[in-house]
């Protein structure tokens, strides 16, 4: 018999986590600000999302993305100051037991091992409480600082897709990495 999962309702229940560091919580039009500052400055958002010409595609964003559907999506805040500082995501794809991870993080803050802590809290309610057998992430072959974030968290490259698409007038290939339960055991066993 096979054990259905509520994934709804552990998403729901779980809205709201914490690390050392970091609230990990819905994002709202009050982060309108702190996004906007980031959203708007196309180093950090290059590989990304398209850059928010307006404090109003900003809005628009949070209302159409991470209000409209906001189970597995998430704002990062630091805990020592309340700054939101970025975003990141678990989108599960029920019918095959998995999951693609993502984010987005102000530059300001790059570099100081925010995205990994949040990643690997994900990782542990995607693995423990959703049961997923393996999560995954995508990056632009030109974006290895996003493939640094995934290895941190245990990912391995899984395989290179030559002209995966079109982003911003580019031919990108992308590098998918990933982990599987097993693996994710071993690292925390």
């Amino acid at each position: 018999m096979e054990i259905v999962i509520n994934r709804n309702l552990i998403f729901a229940e779980n809205q709201y986590l914490e690390t050392e560091r970091l609230k990990l919580r819905p994002v709202t039009l009050s982060d309108a600000n702190d996004m906007h500052e980031y959203a708007s400055d196309e180093e950090t958002v290059t590989y990304v999302f398209p850059i928010h010409q307006s404090f109003k595609d900003t809005k628009e964003s949070i209302a159409n993305y991470f209000m409209a559907a906001p189970l597995g999506k998430y704002g990062i805040e630091l805990k020592a100051t309340g700054k939101f500082i970025g975003t990141i995501d678990l989108r599960v794809v029920d019918q095959h037991n998995i999951a693609e991870i993502g984010y987005s993080l102000n530059k300001a803050f790059w570099g100081q091992g925010y995205v990994p802590e949040a990643a690997h809290e994900l990782l542990s309610l995607g693995f423990e409480e959703l049961k997923l057998m393996r999560i995954f992430a995508t990056h632009d072959i030109d974006n290895p600082k996003s493939g640094r974030v995934m290895e941190k968290i245990g990912m391995k490259v899984e395989g290179n897709i030559p002209n995966a698409r079109m982003w911003k007038g580019k031919v990108v290939t992308d590098i998918i990495r990933g982990i599987t339960l097993e693996e994710w055991r071993k690292l925390h066993s």
